[in-house]
């Protein structure tokens, strides 16, 4: 069930007259953790058992762990949950990867090995993350456990961010369970907003490049090296939107029920430097890099070399994350390089050029950020490397092809233009639609009577669902 399909609207409009019905906060918590296991289920009853796995997993180890003084007992603790956690989400995820790989190499030996028919489940790198988080947290004394079995399995499957995020912390979420929601007027309409605004992003935009960005891709090397740019940049453009989009609207999904999460994005095409890029793109994840995978590799405290190597290591990890083939791992690499050399230059920089904040200084970082990511994005995209050189070819060396200016695209470009330039000025408030403002109702208005009019007929899952 997505978001922008009419199911949806039919089962959060039962959901709602449902909490409004019941008076009671825990029969309200166990309408949704009925609610968002019928939400899962709605794609595939059958993978509800590992969301069932992981939740019983960890709530027993997340008491046990509090209550335990051994360390021994507890390092077997938050082993057992790694184990479940992570051997579930790399036997679905990753097996067929590893076993074609090993294939590729042992072919020539004469081996030969069997892949399986696995079927990804849907959210399962997002609840896998997010589980892990919580034991990992009550290891490290941050938080205590949760008391209520029913609380936490909210937690972990709660339907607007299970599929797709943004990966909520238990530091967060939990304590919102331990008093009643209110719905109000201002809470409704700011979640209503924020929602329209994420379908536009997702079906008006997203959705309408994919259907330019997806033949320049499926024909690498065809068309010229302008079309192939636009192409690239109308991708970076595709993704942002989508994912965005699929975040907008699970917070504002979240704001209507009542629950706060924090932003997941913050206008990533603005970043001047690569580590700002990462700071402002998929904000939950890469903060979740940070605090499970960085810095428990040692971060920056154990010297300029290992530092390097810890942010290759978690871009590297980070890009399996994203998807089980070479091309995702090169692009979290290809990441990981240029984290290390931004890294490199700031410091380097700090005492022989202290006046960093110079508007050219600031107006080339943004240049070189953009190159380094839309290079990344044709590597992300591309389903091989033999495509993605192809495309690089084009965008580089500037060869003969067919030429397609696309009208949206270009439209597009200007538009993300426009927004992330007031947003860099701090003119966002430009764009703000305010509850009490006459213009609000007629933009959001306009927005939705776009995307019914204008959307895709062919079915556009979210492009984050495959991770």
């Amino acid at each position: 069930m997505l978001f922008t399909q009419i199911e949806f609207f039919l089962f959060f409009a039962v959901i709602l007259i449902l909490l409004i019905a019941v008076r009671s906060f825990r029969g309200q918590k166990l309408i949704l953790l009925a609610g968002s296991y019928y939400f899962y289920a709605y794609w595939d009853w059958r993978f509800l058992s590992l969301i069932f796995i992981s939740t019983i997993v960890d709530f027993i180890a997340g008491r046990l762990l509090f209550r335990s003084e051994n360390p021994k007992t507890r390092k077997s603790l938050l082993l057992l949950s790694l184990i479940v956690n992570l051997g579930l989400l790399g036997f679905f995820k990753y097996f067929n990867f590893f076993i074609d790989t090993a294939q590729a190499l042992l072919a020539p030996l004469g081996f030969h090995l069997q892949s399986l028919h696995i079927i990804l489940p849907v959210g399962i790198s997002f609840y896998t993350f997010q589980t892990l988080s919580y034991t990992i947290d009550i290891y490290r004394k941050k938080i205590e456990p949760c008391s209520d079995f029913f609380d936490f399995a909210l937690f972990v499957s709660f339907f607007p961010q299970l599929v797709a995020g943004p990966i909520v912390r238990a530091a967060d979420f939990l304590p919102q369970l331990q008093t009643p929601r209110r719905f109000t007027l201002d809470r409704s309409y700011c979640g209503g907003r924020q929602f329209i605004i994420g379908l536009f992003k997702k079906v008006f935009i997203a959705d309408r490049l994919a259907m330019f960005v997806d033949v320049v891709f499926a024909n690498a090397g065809a068309f010229d090296g302008v079309t192939t740019w636009l192409a690239v940049i109308a991708y970076a453009i595709q993704i942002y939107c989508d994912f965005s989009g699929y975040s907008d609207m699970a917070i504002g999904l979240a704001r209507i029920l009542g629950f706060d999460f924090h932003a997941n994005f913050n206008h990533p095409y603005i970043a001047s430097s690569i580590q700002d890029f990462w700071r402002r793109w998929h904000i939950s994840l890469s903060t979740w890099l940070r605090d499970y995978l960085y810095i428990p590799l040692g971060g920056s405290r154990r010297g300029e070399i290992r530092t390097y190597i810890n942010l290759m290591l978690t871009m590297l990890l980070g890009g399996l994350w994203h998807g089980a083939a070479w091309t995702f791992v090169f692009w979290g690499g290809f990441h990981g390089a240029s984290l290390a050399v931004n890294r490199w230059r700031s410091e380097h920089r700090k005492s022989v050029h202290p006046a960093q904040g110079h508007p050219w200084n600031r107006l080339g970082g943004w240049l070189l950020t953009m190159a380094v990511v839309l290079i990344g994005w044709v590597f992300f995209r591309a389903p091989t490397f033999s495509q993605a050189l192809a495309m690089l070819r084009q965008m580089f060396f500037l060869q003969s092809g067919v030429a397609w200016l696309h009208p949206f695209a270009i439209f597009c470009l200007g538009l993300m233009a426009v927004i992330h330039i007031l947003h860099a000025c701090k003119k966002e408030k430009w764009l703000e639609l305010p509850l009490h403002a006459w213009h609000s109702p007629a933009v959001l208005f306009l927005l939705l009577w776009l995307v019914m009019l204008y959307h895709p007929t062919d079915f556009q899952p979210f492009i984050y669902f495959q991770f």
